[in-house]
């Protein structure tokens, strides 16, 4: 599980993507060299300033490679000095169609290669760079490597109840969570939900709408999910939780605080045992603006979640 509560503690914070793909019944994936450094590694590179993690890795992909991915499971963090600088450099796995081409948008790459994983691990000239392919190679042996982000984020910050004497469904964010507001639209970008479900009060629906906008995805309004429905019919919250299961697409859920436990519950029971202990168990369970995101089995009957994440909109 990756979380960034202790990311502030490294002086050099960088993200980056392990390519795969799948051909002729043969997993590849793409090292590239860096003439600069003259060395065979992963697409990454260091974070910019008011950048996630997720959204470092995207990017970075993009500019040297040309490709444009979405997330799949974190597959680890390589963390080594840098003249005296402690580095963190965080990856995860990016599916990749067998017929997409690489353009790289910089200089920074003079060579890519597909390969398979075994040639992968004698090419790489960091050994630190073998851990995470270790793992995507193992969640493919596994049949877990292709998967679909269920994502359940608690709103961002609303201004305080005792400053607000209107309906409470009408309260907005203030001007920290309208900042949120918008890192989750960039953040949410990482994994793509193609379907949105929120709680219909005004400070949920100023979460997730902007990026339903953004990316033309479509938003069902579940008053089951506001804290007056959860209170009286906690069931019917649960409900509404379970159906993000019954689906392939990737999907994102919003709700308010008091609600979340309820919701962890349903997604604790799509978990391992031992991964569902990791969940949050004390309130507020997250911070406002914060997300889970869970990784689904895709294409498999496996009801179990292949791992899961807690991230911040930001990085401080």
């Amino acid at each position: 599980m990756a979380k960034n509560s202790t990311l502030s503690t490294y002086d050099i914070l960088a993200a980056g993507c392990l390519c795969w793909r799948v051909v002729d019944n043969e997993l590849q994936v793409l090292v590239i060299h860096r003439p600069r450094y003259d060395d065979w590694s992963w697409p990454k590179g260091k974070q910019d300033d008011g950048e996630t993690l997720p959204e470092t890795a995207v990017r970075e992909l993009r500019e040297e490679t040309g490709l444009r991915i979405t997330l799949g499971v974190h597959l680890g963090d390589s963390e080594y000095k840098v003249r005296g600088n402690d580095k963190l450099v965080r990856y995860w796995a990016a599916e990749v169609s067998p017929t997409a081409q690489t353009a790289p948008e910089d200089d920074e790459v003079d060579e890519m290669r597909w390969v398979t994983p075994a040639r992968a691990h004698e090419m790489l000239s960091n050994k630190d760079d073998r851990a995470p392919l270790e793992r995507l190679t193992r969640l493919y042996s596994q049949g877990l490597l292709p998967t679909r982000p269920v994502i359940v984020i608690r709103h961002a910050k609303a201004k305080p109840r005792s400053s607000w004497q209107r309906a409470e469904g009408d309260r907005p964010l203030a001007a920290t969570g309208k900042r949120q507001a918008l890192a989750v639209t960039r953040l949410l970008a990482a994994w793509q939900p193609e379907r949105g479900v929120t709680s219909p009060w005004l400070r949920c629906m100023s979460t997730v709408v902007p990026y339903a906008t953004k990316h033309n995805v479509k938003v069902k309004e579940r008053p089951q999910l506001t804290e007056a429905t959860h209170k009286r019919h906690p069931k019917r919250a649960a409900q509404v939780t379970e159906q993000l299961f019954d689906s392939e697409r990737p999907v994102v859920l919003c709700t308010h605080r008091p609600v979340l436990p309820t919701v962890l519950k349903v997604l604790a029971s799509h978990m391992p045992s031992r991964m569902a202990k990791e969940l949050p168990d004390s309130d507020p369970y997250l911070s406002p603006g914060q997300m889970i995101v869970m990784h689904m089995p895709r294409g498999s009957q496996r009801s179990r979640a292949v791992a899961f994440e807690i991230i911040s909109p930001f990085d401080d």
